[in-house]
């Protein structure tokens, strides 16, 4: 059997060459769909001004143009996300979460109530609180690893005696 989990592997090491290359191409294509979506939001910011009554938007065209700038933000979470693989080559749960909450914040921002559902309002409720409730797990993980790994650290300034989670250690 092949040794394909090493990493030195040659197949593997023309594999991540092939992905590597193919995440700078989504790089680029994602650049290509920010600036799209920043002269989409001009250009209707644009027309709705300039359609009776002149410089006046209504509610609906505030909440239209509100959904198009939270696209776009959007769009740059995604470009960040594919930026921080190309640096560190694994998926940071915490900016994909954060990306997942900034899409459902712009869904909510432009529900027209008027239209939709008590049942889609409670659903949409449920992934807002899961969504949530999971962000702040990840963070919560997160921060507890990084106070983990700050002790660590002063452990190996001070090699000789160590205290972590309130056990004294020798290293």
């Amino acid at each position: 059997m092949d040794d394909l989990d090493n990493p030195k592997e040659p197949l593997i090491q023309k594999l991540r060459v092939i992905i590597r290359f193919s995440v700078r191409c989504l790089a680029v294509l994602m650049t290509l769909v920010i600036l799209w979506g920043v002269v989409d939001v001009a250009w209707e910011i644009y027309q709705k001004l300039r359609t009776p009554p002149v410089m006046l938007m209504s509610i609906s065209d505030i909440l239209a143009t509100f959904g198009a700038f939270m696209a776009v933000l959007i769009a740059i979470e995604i470009f960040i996300n594919i930026t921080v693989y190309l640096r560190d080559d694994v998926i940071h749960v915490k900016i994909v979460m954060a990306t997942a909450l900034m899409a459902i914040a712009r869904k909510v921002i432009i529900l027209d109530f008027s239209v939709v559902t008590p049942d889609y309002i409670l659903a949409t409720a449920a992934l807002v609180f899961a969504m949530g409730f999971g962000y702040w797990l990840v963070v919560k993980n997160a921060d507890a690893r990084s106070v983990l790994h700050s002790e660590a650290e002063k452990c190996f300034e001070n090699p000789d005696h160590c205290k972590m989670e309130g056990v004294d250690k020798k290293l």
